[in-house]
């Protein structure tokens, strides 16, 4: 009830009085989302607790907000804040999701709108910055690595995958895991990176896409972002179009001079970044079932773990790993 009556307060002296507000679902996050409907406007009202707890100077949304909108990329607009409350007041882009487009008449739009999004991509990837400011500060380097690994380790092996998986393997997957991160950690590779940029933080806003939930901003691979785009826990492209849309994110890198990789490399570290990211999706999926209690996310474990096998026979840096996790993979595909 507090919740709602700061968002109340803060929209009714910045737009009028609100008629209606309505929860939205969020995704995995501490961040309370909701729809505020007025006569003449409706916006989204978040509530975030590390807003509460920062300025509108140091938090990272804000940070980052104010850099993509410089660079032109298509982020809902900044209407009001209550920094005392943490609450913002953000423009109101609509509810079409991109993973709402597959199933519906438009799906036969996918391939042009992902070639869309990509520019846009590829836009965010090539803004570049102080490296002792937020987000260029922030990496991915072996620590947030080995962190998001060591996380799929807790909450997935020792928790929910217990019974299936065998616990004296943990020592040996984990010295797998930190040869993977090493050869993840490339500087002279990385790129400025959404670090989330998957199905459900991009809107469909007037035929158009609209990025969101853009606030973890870091430095990494540019394969990356492309990663969480193509080989989406959300969402599964068709064959084809998937490799049409990796040509199309490295060409796009070499002409706008972002990247000196072969084709080759792009595809290996295609193969090996997808690997630790779905491993890492496996992670927060498998700790918001049995942790948080919500089970919105469990369906997606099975169509992520389905992914792994690929990236696994087709790239030797990833045999050892695979041979340890082989009982959750053929559980998923039985």
């Amino acid at each position: 009830m507090v919740i709602h009556n700061n968002i109340t307060a803060l929209y009714t002296s910045s737009c009028g009085a609100p008629h209606s507000m309505t929860k939205i679902q969020g995704d995995a996050s501490s961040r309370q989302y909701f729809r505020v409907n007025g006569e003449h406007t409706s916006c989204i009202a978040c509530y975030d607790p590390a807003f509460e707890a920062s300025t509108a100077g140091n938090y990272p949304f804000l940070v980052v907000h104010e850099l993509l909108s410089r660079h032109a990329i298509p982020v809902p607009a900044v209407l009001a804040l209550d920094t005392h409350h943490g609450i913002l007041l953000l423009e109101d882009c609509g509810d079409l999701l991109l993973q709402n487009i597959f199933g519906s008449p438009a799906e036969e739009t996918v391939p042009e709108l992902y070639r869309k999004i990509i520019d846009i991509l590829i836009r965010l990837q090539a803004i570049g910055g102080n490296k002792n400011d937020l987000p260029f500060c922030n990496s991915f380097d072996q620590e947030k690595l080995m962190f998001e690994f060591d996380f799929f380790i807790e909450h997935g092996l020792l928790d929910y995958f217990a019974p299936h998986f065998n616990q004296h393997s943990i020592s040996r997957l984990r010295r797998e895991f930190e040869a993977i991160a090493a050869l993840l950690v490339t500087p002279r590779h990385f790129v400025l990176n959404h670090r989330d940029f998957h199905s459900r933080n991009i809107l469909v806003y007037h035929d158009k896409p609209v990025i969101i939930d853009f606030q973890d901003a870091r430095m990494g691979l540019p394969q990356y972002d492309a990663v969480s785009l193509i080989k989406d826990s959300y969402v599964k492209l068709d064959p084809v179009v998937t490799e049409e849309l990796k040509a199309y994110h490295y060409n796009a890198l070499r002409s706008h001079e972002l990247s000196t990789m072969s084709f080759d490399e792009y595809l290996f570290y295609f193969d090996m970044m997808a690997f630790q990211r779905n491993i890492k999706a496996i992670g927060t999926f498998c700790y918001q079932t049995r942790v948080k209690k919500n089970n919105a996310f469990e369906h997606s474990i099975a169509p992520t773990l389905a992914y792994l096998p690929d990236y696994i026979e087709a790239r030797n840096e990833l045999k050892g790993a695979g041979e340890i996790l082989r009982p959750l993979l053929e559980r998923a595909s039985s």
